[in-house]
């Protein structure tokens, strides 16, 4: 009997280690990484809405992301525009790569040190993602609505800044 049980005792062990050698498998892998170029966005020309007229009641003069105007209201564009342009910005990267394009939610005011007006209603172009191209570059442009009031005395009126942001999607 002893050695039935001894002979059973070995044949378990056996069959024991047997099925855990079977049992387990291996395999391997390999880790890796891509460090892209950061993205960054530089101002290039700021934005100014050129010459403009009120008269009684005010108004809005729409600055497209293409550097066009348009009025509503009681404002007129003079025959001597001045300087219009809309806000550039370069934005650079890794090439072929696409980002986001977050404009400002809240409008700012520009002064002339005694009267105010206010921008928003941010455009931009591209919208509301952007591809750089194969050398990693684009050229971002941004409009806006300035709210013109009646009365504005004359002068140059500044403000801000601004900030619009990207991010890679």
């Amino acid at each position: 009997m002893k050695l039935i049980t001894k002979s059973l005792f070995a044949a378990i062990i056996l069959v024991a280690f047997t099925l855990s050698a079977h049992a387990q498998a291996n395999a391997t892998a390999t880790a890796s990484a891509t460090i892209v170029t950061p993205i960054a966005i530089a101002n290039a020309t700021d934005m100014n809405f050129g010459n403009i007229a009120v008269i009684a009641t005010g108004g809005t003069v729409v600055l497209t992301p293409a550097g066009t105007r348009s009025v509503t209201g009681d404002v007129t564009l003079p025959a001597v525009t001045g300087t219009v342009t809309a806000a550039t910005f370069d934005v650079t990267g890794e090439a072929n790569f696409t980002y986001s394009i977050t404009l400002p939610a809240a409008a700012i005011t520009i002064t002339n040190g005694t009267d105010n007006m206010d921008v928003d209603t941010w455009t931009s172009n591209p919208t509301p993602t952007g591809t750089l191209d194969g050398t990693g570059a684009q050229t971002l442009s941004v409009g806006a609505t300035l709210n013109v009031a009646g009365g504005e005395s004359s002068g140059v009126y500044t403000g801000g800044p601004f900030t619009v942001t990207v991010n890679y999607n």
